[in-house]
Protein backbone atom coordinates (compact mmCIF):
# COMPACT_ATOMS: atom_id res chain seq x y z
CA UNK A 1 0.00 0.00 0.00
CA UNK A 2 1.39 3.39 -1.04
CA UNK A 3 0.68 6.64 0.67
CA UNK A 4 0.89 9.77 -1.42
CA UNK A 5 2.03 12.89 0.39
CA UNK A 6 0.50 16.23 -0.49
CA UNK A 7 3.57 18.10 -1.63
CA UNK A 8 1.74 20.54 -3.90
CA UNK A 9 0.08 22.52 -1.12
CA UNK A 10 0.56 26.06 -2.49
CA UNK A 11 -0.31 27.71 0.83
CA UNK A 12 2.46 25.83 2.66
CA UNK A 13 4.91 26.75 -0.09
CA UNK A 14 3.97 30.42 0.22
CA UNK A 15 4.37 30.19 3.99
CA UNK A 16 7.79 28.55 3.74
CA UNK A 17 9.10 31.02 1.15
CA UNK A 18 7.84 33.89 3.30
CA UNK A 19 9.62 32.43 6.33
CA UNK A 20 12.85 31.90 4.37
CA UNK A 21 12.68 35.55 3.31
CA UNK A 22 12.37 36.55 6.98
CA UNK A 23 8.99 38.14 6.32
CA UNK A 24 6.09 38.14 8.76
CA UNK A 25 2.49 37.56 7.75
CA UNK A 26 1.73 41.16 8.66
CA UNK A 27 4.37 42.42 6.24
CA UNK A 28 3.08 40.24 3.41
CA UNK A 29 -0.48 41.36 4.18
CA UNK A 30 0.62 44.98 3.98
CA UNK A 31 2.34 44.37 0.63
CA UNK A 32 -0.81 42.74 -0.74
CA UNK A 33 -3.21 45.25 0.81
CA UNK A 34 -5.08 42.58 2.76
CA UNK A 35 -5.38 41.59 6.41
CA UNK A 36 -3.02 39.28 8.27
CA UNK A 37 -5.92 36.86 8.73
CA UNK A 38 -6.39 36.74 4.94
CA UNK A 39 -2.71 35.83 4.52
CA UNK A 40 -3.16 33.11 7.14
CA UNK A 41 -6.15 31.76 5.20
CA UNK A 42 -4.14 31.77 1.95
CA UNK A 43 -1.29 29.89 3.63
CA UNK A 44 -3.78 27.28 4.86
CA UNK A 45 -5.28 26.87 1.37
CA UNK A 46 -4.16 24.03 -0.84
CA UNK A 47 -4.92 26.02 -4.02
CA UNK A 48 -4.62 29.72 -4.79
CA UNK A 49 -6.00 31.37 -7.93
CA UNK A 50 -3.43 32.45 -10.53
CA UNK A 51 -4.01 36.20 -10.23
CA UNK A 52 -3.57 36.16 -6.45
CA UNK A 53 -0.55 33.84 -6.80
CA UNK A 54 1.08 36.35 -9.18
CA UNK A 55 0.55 39.14 -6.63
CA UNK A 56 1.96 37.03 -3.82
CA UNK A 57 4.96 36.01 -5.93
CA UNK A 58 5.72 39.65 -6.70
CA UNK A 59 5.44 40.60 -3.01
CA UNK A 60 7.79 37.73 -2.07
CA UNK A 61 10.27 38.62 -4.83
CA UNK A 62 9.92 35.32 -6.68
CA UNK A 63 8.05 34.09 -9.75
CA UNK A 64 4.72 32.31 -9.76
CA UNK A 65 6.51 29.25 -11.12
CA UNK A 66 9.03 29.55 -8.30
CA UNK A 67 6.23 29.15 -5.78
CA UNK A 68 4.57 26.32 -7.70
CA UNK A 69 7.85 24.41 -8.08
CA UNK A 70 9.23 25.20 -4.62
CA UNK A 71 10.71 22.17 -2.90
CA UNK A 72 12.21 22.25 0.56
CA UNK A 73 14.20 19.10 -0.27
CA UNK A 74 15.79 20.88 -3.24
CA UNK A 75 16.73 23.82 -1.01
CA UNK A 76 18.31 21.48 1.54
CA UNK A 77 20.18 19.65 -1.22
CA UNK A 78 21.55 22.92 -2.59
CA UNK A 79 22.66 24.05 0.85
CA UNK A 80 24.14 20.63 1.61
CA UNK A 81 26.07 20.56 -1.66
CA UNK A 82 27.41 24.11 -1.49
CA UNK A 83 28.12 24.70 2.20
CA UNK A 84 31.20 23.08 3.65
CA UNK A 85 32.46 23.39 7.20
CA UNK A 86 36.11 22.71 7.86
CA UNK A 87 36.29 21.67 11.51
CA UNK A 88 40.08 21.38 11.45
CA UNK A 89 40.62 25.01 12.45
CA UNK A 90 39.28 27.17 15.24
CA UNK A 91 38.56 30.06 12.85
CA UNK A 92 36.53 29.24 9.77
CA UNK A 93 36.36 31.85 7.05
CA UNK A 94 36.51 31.91 3.28
CA UNK A 95 39.31 34.04 1.89
CA UNK A 96 38.08 36.23 -0.98
CA UNK A 97 41.53 37.17 -2.25
CA UNK A 98 44.82 35.45 -2.94
CA UNK A 99 47.17 36.15 0.00
CA UNK A 100 50.22 35.76 -2.24
CA UNK A 101 48.92 38.49 -4.54
CA UNK A 102 48.53 40.79 -1.54
CA UNK A 103 52.05 39.93 -0.37
CA UNK A 104 53.48 40.70 -3.81
CA UNK A 105 51.57 44.03 -3.92
CA UNK A 106 53.01 44.98 -0.53
CA UNK A 107 56.51 43.98 -1.69
CA UNK A 108 56.21 46.10 -4.85
CA UNK A 109 54.97 49.07 -2.81
CA UNK A 110 57.93 48.73 -0.40
CA UNK A 111 60.29 48.54 -3.37
CA UNK A 112 58.88 51.78 -4.83
CA UNK A 113 59.12 53.53 -1.46
CA UNK A 114 62.75 52.42 -1.09
CA UNK A 115 63.59 53.68 -4.59
CA UNK A 116 62.01 57.10 -3.84
CA UNK A 117 63.90 57.32 -0.53
CA UNK A 118 67.17 56.39 -2.27
CA UNK A 119 66.58 59.04 -4.96
CA UNK A 120 65.83 61.65 -2.28
CA UNK A 121 69.11 60.81 -0.52
CA UNK A 122 71.01 61.04 -3.83
CA UNK A 123 69.45 64.44 -4.49
CA UNK A 124 70.38 65.59 -0.98
CA UNK A 125 74.01 64.45 -1.42
CA UNK A 126 74.21 66.18 -4.81
CA UNK A 127 72.82 69.40 -3.31
CA UNK A 128 75.28 69.30 -0.39
CA UNK A 129 78.23 68.66 -2.75
CA UNK A 130 77.10 71.61 -4.84
CA UNK A 131 77.02 73.81 -1.72
CA UNK A 132 80.51 72.73 -0.67
CA UNK A 133 82.03 73.60 -4.08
Amino acid sequence: MQTKTKNNHIGRKISRIRELRGMKQETLAEELGISQQAVSNIENSEKVDDVKLEEIAKALGVTKEGIENFSEEAILNIIGNTYHVDNSSAVNYGCTFNPLDKLMEAHEENKKLYERLLQAEKDKVAYLEKLIK
